[in-house]
């Protein structure tokens, strides 16, 4: 009798023990934190507008691509390069006055052939906001380059600011969108070295959509 009872309660210690296991598996896997990552690796479309062209009437198209360094949950340092040459419309040329046909002015374009090309540096703050969702906001310093046309200097100190949202779709890959406003300082095309060239600020609003990697 005291045998059978022995057993019984051997018996039962196992089935006792199962359900406490698998609930513990359960709680280590959904309370695992999530892993952290060091380096932001980034790449995407980007548009800018183009003020310190004069009679630019659309903006520019291209690329951006950046890397960033994170220290903890919140801060960064960003290094960023973008290039912009290809303008969102053309525009039609003029067609001159033939027979009963009048004169077409046509839409113009940007003048000439411009490009943009910058490369800046600075910190981000960013943080998880809700569910999959994390914003950043970043301050942003060095030079850029619009070639093309006739504009000094070659390469132009250049800074601004600019936020933006990701959204994870895995633990090393996000989607992002953001948009900046970035000053330059160039001189008015056509003008002369006796009026020093006389630079002038412009700022410019630039967007971004593309892809994040994590490593």
């Amino acid at each position: 009798m005291r045998k059978k009872l022995l057993l019984s309660i051997l018996a039962m210690v196992p089935a006792a023990l199962m359900p406490m296991a698998a609930t513990a598996q359960a709680t280590s896997a959904t309370d695992r934190p999530e892993p952290s990552y060091k380096y932001e690796a980034y790449a995407g479309y980007a548009y800018t507008s183009l003020n310190q062209v004069n009679q630019s009437r659309y903006g520019l198209q291209g690329f951006n691509l950046s890397l960033t360094r994170n220290w903890g949950k919140y801060f960064g340092v960003k290094g960023e390069g973008s290039y912009f040459q290809w303008a969102t419309t053309t525009g039609t040329p003029a067609t001159p006055a033939s027979g009963n046909t009048p004169f077409n002015p046509g839409t113009l374009g940007n003048p000439g052939n411009p490009n943009v090309s910058a490369v800046l540096f600075g910190p981000v703050v960013h943080a998880d906001l809700f569910g999959r969702v994390s914003g950043f906001v970043d301050v942003l310093l060095g030079g850029e380059h619009t070639g093309g046309e006739t504009i000094t200097p070659k390469v132009s100190f250049a800074g601004g600011f600019g936020c933006g949202l990701d959204y994870k779709l895995k633990s090393r890959i996000s989607l992002r969108a953001a948009g900046e406003r970035i000053g330059d300082s160039f001189s008015l095309t056509g003008n002369t070295p006796g009026l020093s060239y006389s630079p002038h600020l412009h700022w410019n609003a630039r967007a971004t959509v593309g892809v994040v990697y994590r490593f």
